[in-house]
């Protein structure tokens, strides 16, 4: 299985402004957007990150994903959340050979923690041996920063602040997130049970 990210998160999507008061950056000068460029790559450090740990997509943009097979034919988890829409679903077999499949032979069952695609009929179309189904969707919580939930928003910059302050450092050993970090991101982590199956 493979996740592929299609877009990114636009650059007017990130909230430069709001790290550089977080960080109590000076303003005013001639020179005060010589730091955008290094803030705006721990801004995305920092989304990317939380994206990581809690399988929630921030920023709305689009994926895709490839499998080789369905878990359950009945019904298929996603790999992240929140999805808003399924734009296709493909069918590729060994040739590279390609099948559209038509979008009122699935539907997309919303959930915070595990949306699915399902099968408008019995089950989802058959994968070809040695093919793949390529699935294309759009996710995450908000198009702008503004339209975050507070916590996220809070959370990241929380994080690309400390990787500002921390820039130089090449040995800090303990890789783990800080504790507000954490703190502020546990409740939209999702719970794994049974050897890694969705709880």
């Amino acid at each position: 299985m493979m996740l592929i990210e299609e877009t990114a998160v636009p650059q007017a999507a990130l909230p430069l402004s709001e790290l550089k008061s977080h960080l109590r950056l000076g303003t005013g000068f001639s020179d005060g957007d010589i730091q955008d460029p290094v803030l705006e790559s721990f801004l995305r450090a920092a989304i990317a990150a939380i994206e990581a740990r809690t399988g929630k997509i921030l920023i709305e943009r689009d994926f895709s994903w490839t499998l080789t097979r369905w878990r359950d034919a009945e019904a298929q988890a996603l790999p992240v959340a929140p999805v808003t829409d399924i734009t296709s679903l493909v069918l590729r077999n060994r040739l590279d050979e390609e099948e559209i499949i038509e979008s009122d032979h699935y539907q997309l069952v919303p959930d915070g923690q595990r949306p699915l695609i399902r099968p408008t009929g019995s089950c989802l179309p058959a994968i070809p041996g040695g093919g793949v189904a390529e699935i294309f969707f759009t996710a995450g919580y908000a198009v702008e920063w503004g339209s975050l939930p507070a916590d996220l928003g809070q959370a990241v910059l929380l994080l690309a602040a400390h990787y500002y302050e921390y820039r130089n450092e090449t040995g800090m050993g303990d890789s783990n997130m800080p504790f507000g970090v954490t703190s502020l991101i546990e409740r939209y982590r999702t719970v794994r049970l049974l050897g890694g199956g969705a709880a």
